[in-house]
């Protein structure tokens, strides 16, 4: 097959909070690249993930849930995920089936009709609901925007999915590939590591430290053994967050430490030795800088 047969192009996944949509890209890619948490919100960067479909790349673009900011960084977040969306070949609004057109889909869809955007509408959690109820949430969305095409998916089962990762790459305009076609993801390793103990900081501490935490890589120092050592620093917003985050004796951070090391070492493939250590930093989520640092602009 010749090179001018190949396809490459990017494809927004946009939504509501919780809606989904890092669970998605994560099936279709077949690797965890975004990070996934019941609390909503956790994605913060958009993150690129490639998925392959025979000649096809398609860099799916997994971006924040958009909702209504109240501070900078949920601003910048948001401003992220319509950047994502005016820059795609596809893009896609995922929709929690649970919820239906709720207030923020409106929203979304407010903005579609307002920047005339095209718009494939993917009705996520399908396992959870009885087949009447979905084409009656499909038919309602539907009615309120005219989506080109309609998919059900359950992105956590898989059914669907690899139907909508076909169509995806047939809409891919022709064009040499991007990236190598055995590259999962366009986020640095730092980076990754950063999300992976953001993840189990969510995991562990989601009612005591809902959104006042973020995660530095400072040092990725590479081993002669082939191993890594990464120092990481949690960044809280008051002193009783950092409390928590340590826990007694240290045993929270501990705990943390060695879940976050474990999920790298399979990330990666490699022996991590992991340091963690927590510093106060108040208003992180307002700074301007530190959000550039997290790949967001304001």
């Amino acid at each position: 097959m010749v090179e001018t047969e190949k396809r490459c192009g990017f494809a927004a996944i946009i939504g509501a909070p919780n809606a989904g949509k890092s669970t998605l890209v994560n099936k279709l890619v077949g690797a965890k690249i975004s990070i996934v948490s019941h609390k909503v919100q956790t994605t913060r960067a958009r993150i690129r993930a490639i998925y392959m479909s025979g000649m096809s790349q398609v860099v799916l673009v997994d971006t924040p849930g958009i909702f209504k900011p109240r501070r900078k960084l949920d601003e910048a977040m948001v401003g992220n995920a319509w950047g994502g969306a005016t820059e795609a070949d596809a893009v896609l609004l995922i929709v929690d089936a649970r919820r239906g057109a709720d207030e923020e889909v409106h929203a979304i869809i407010e903005t579609f009709k307002a920047q005339h955007i095209k718009a494939i509408l993917v009705i996520n959690k399908i396992d959870l609901l009885l087949a009447e109820k979905l084409l009656a949430i499909s038919q309602e969305l539907n009615e309120l925007y005219s989506f080109t095409e309609t998919f059900m998916v359950s992105a956590v089962t898989g059914s669907g999915v690899e139907k909508l990762g076909e169509r995806l790459a047939t809409l891919m305009p022709l064009g040499p590939w991007l990236y190598p076609e055995d590259q999962t993801a366009d986020v640095h390793l730092r980076f990754i590591a950063s999300e992976i103990t953001r993840e189990k900081i969510y995991e562990r501490l989601h009612e005591e430290l809902p959104y006042s935490s973020t995660v530095e890589t400072e040092a990725w120092e590479e081993q002669k053994n082939g191993s890594v050592k990464i120092s990481q620093t949690i960044f809280v917003e008051r002193d009783g967050q950092k409390a928590i985050v340590l826990g007694k004796g240290g045993a929270q951070i501990k705990l943390l430490g060695q879940l976050a090391r474990a999920e790298m070492e399979e990330s990666f493939a490699r022996k991590v030795h992991l340091f963690l250590f927590v510093k106060v930093r108040e208003n992180w989520a307002q700074d301007p800088e530190r959000l550039r640092m997290m790949g967001l602009e304001i």
